[in-house]
C-alpha cells in the first residue's frame, strides 16, 4: 500500500516531569484550617482547644510549605518499561500503581533506599498519563494450568 505508515520497531521513551501538585498543597491547608475550627469547636476547655487549634493549623502550613518546596523531578520510562532513569541516574524496581485518576511510583535508589512520587490529576494530565501507564505496564504472567483429578 502506497499510503500505509512505517511502524517503528522501537518505541520512544516515555519523559515525565513531576512536581508538587497545587490541589494536594491546597488540601493539606483546607485540612489544617478544618482540623482548628473542629478543635475549637469541641468540648475541650478553651484554654486547651485554642492553642491545640494553633498546633493544628501550624502544622499543616509546615507540611503544605514542605510540599510546595519539593524540586522537580524528571523521570524516563524506557520503552520497554524496564529501564528507568530519575533525574538521569538509572533505578531498579520502578512500579506504578494507579488509583483512579492518581499515579504512585516506586523504586530503589543506588542506596537501596525506597523513592516514592505521587501523580494527581493536576501535574499529569491525559495524555502523559496514558503514556505512563502503557510504558510502565506490567505484562500479566500466564497462569500455572490446573490439575485435573483422576
Amino acid at each position: 500500500m502506497p499510503h500505509s505508515t512505517r511502524s517503528s520497531s522501537t518505541s520512544v521513551p516515555c519523559r515525565l516531569e513531576w512536581r508538587p501538585s497545587r490541589w494536594l498543597i491546597s488540601l493539606l491547608l483546607v485540612l489544617g484550617v478544618l482540623a482548628a475550627v473542629s478543635v475549637v469547636a469541641s468540648d475541650l476547655p478553651r484554654w486547651l482547644a485554642w492553642p491545640l487549634a494553633l498546633v493544628a493549623l501550624a502544622y499543616a502550613l509546615r507540611l503544605a510549605r514542605c510540599e510546595a518546596r519539593k524540586p522537580r523531578v524528571d523521570v524516563v520510562v524506557g520503552a520497554d518499561g524496564v529501564v528507568v532513569s530519575i533525574d538521569g541516574i538509572k533505578v531498579e524496581r520502578f512500579i506504578v500503581q494507579w488509583r483512579g485518576p492518581l499515579a504512585f511510583a516506586s523504586w530503589r535508589d543506588g542506596q537501596g533506599r525506597t523513592c516514592r512520587l505521587a501523580w494527581w490529576p493536576d501535574t499529569l494530565r491525559r495524555e502523559p498519563r496514558r503514556e505512563l501507564r502503557l510504558a510502565a505496564a506490567v505484562p500479566a504472567t500466564a497462569r500455572a494450568a490446573q490439575s485435573m483429578a483422576t
